[in-house]
């Protein structure tokens, strides 16, 4: 126990970073006023009980920040493969015990709080990459070689999320694998190489590998014009709630698409709406400028590290919240398909808070000790 909590009371607190907290503090704060707004309004009914819920799951996300902060990241690292194998078994029970939500096999229950097993599969990809990929090197970046076993730890989650059908999450895996195997450095030549591959594969995944409804939102974002009260509704109602915010915003709990209720899932993937709405283009630009303080403060903490498994921890726990973010916010204001991808630390719900503080966590653990040696 002395080696995994280092928490040697007042200097285990003072080498805190106490920005990177505030900054995260400030992040959950913006998104309680916002889930307040949009599960209060005159058409929520039954939504309103989700603020409450909401604070409880901050509360045990604050819990498990904390404990991964004072633990030793290296007690995670050597347990990696182990939360590797569970996570596995959990997602192999999925299209057996899930349940089924919007026809798609994704938690399973546990009476108490549907669990989905592809998102902590995220922060256990990191864990598990940042393990392997700080085992290997090469002068001249890696090769073949060095990454079918980082990619293979990817691609098995990777297919077997793609089955439940959640392409979104899916290529989620992938997103965070390619940012810290980026991080390590591979062969330009193997870059263009996946890179051309990528490209070949394309109409190939259009032609055989994609289901109906997922080529269909791929089209209507092209043309949202083609089906506006079907699959373009979504993305037409959350340009529509973003624009109208303007500068200054309608006000708290007075903008009309959310609060009519005419944008959908205003309380998870499309949060970010409710925001430009009520607090616009303001309110809009100072939450994504936190965010990208979170991230200073992260690549500060990843470039100190004391250590290649602590930098890719460090890098690995960002680029989760960062695809998470970019693809998100890309959605709500029409740059990219719709996908449920919810908001890092806004967008309600335990399944994708719970380990975005893990990850956090992951990130606050590795400034902890980086003036170790």
């Amino acid at each position: 126990m002395n080696e995994a909590f280092q928490l040697e009371d007042r200097s285990g607190l003072k080498r805190l970073d106490v920005n990177f907290v505030l900054v995260v503090i400030a992040l959950n704060i913006i998104g309680l006023i916002n889930l307040y707004s949009a599960t209060h309004g005159a058409a929520a009914t039954g939504l309103s009980q989700r603020f409450l819920v909401q604070t409880v799951w901050i509360g045990i996300g604050w819990t498990l920040f904390m404990v991964v902060t004072f633990v030793d990241y290296k007690i995670w690292t050597r347990a990696a493969y182990l939360f590797f194998v569970v996570n596995l078994i959990a997602l192999a029970a999925v299209p057996f015990l899930g349940k089924s939500i919007y026809g798609s096999k994704r938690w399973l229950d546990l009476g108490f709080f549907h669990y989905q097993p592809s998102e902590t599969m995220k922060v256990i990809l990191v864990i598990v990459l940042a393990r392997t990929l700080s085992k290997v090197s090469s002068p001249g970046g890696l090769g073949i070689k060095q990454l079918v076993w980082p990619l293979t730890l990817t691609a098995i989650p990777f297919i077997m999320t793609v089955k439940q059908p959640d392409l979104g999450t899916a290529l989620m895996f992938f997103a965070i694998a390619f940012s810290m195997i980026l991080f390590v450095g591979v062969k330009k030549k193997l870059l263009i190489g996946a890179l051309v591959t990528f490209l070949v594969a394309l109409p190939l995944a259009w032609q055989f590998g994609m289901k109906p409804y997922q080529k269909n939102r791929v089209l209507t974002f092209l043309d949202p014009s083609r089906d506006p009260r079907g699959a373009g509704y979504n993305s037409n109602q959350s340009i529509i709630a973003v624009g109208s915010g303007k500068i200054l915003g309608k006000g708290f709990r007075k903008g009309t698409q959310s609060q009519l209720e005419f944008l959908p899932e205003r309380h998870t993937d499309f949060i970010f709406s409710v925001l430009s709405e009520e607090h616009g283009f303001i309110g809009s630009m100072t939450t994504l400028g936190l965010y990208f303080i979170l991230f200073f403060l992260g690549i500060r903490t990843g470039t100190q590290a004391r250590d290649k498994t602590g930098a890719l921890l460090a890098v690995g726990g960002l680029a989760l919240v960062f695809w998470h973010m970019f693809v998100n916010i890309g959605m709500v204001i029409g740059l990219l398909p719709i996908v449920g991808i919810p908001l890092p630390l806004l967008s309600y719900g335990g399944s994708n808070l719970l380990p975005t503080m893990v990850a956090l966590g992951l990130v606050s653990s590795v400034s902890l000790r980086k003036f170790l040696f």
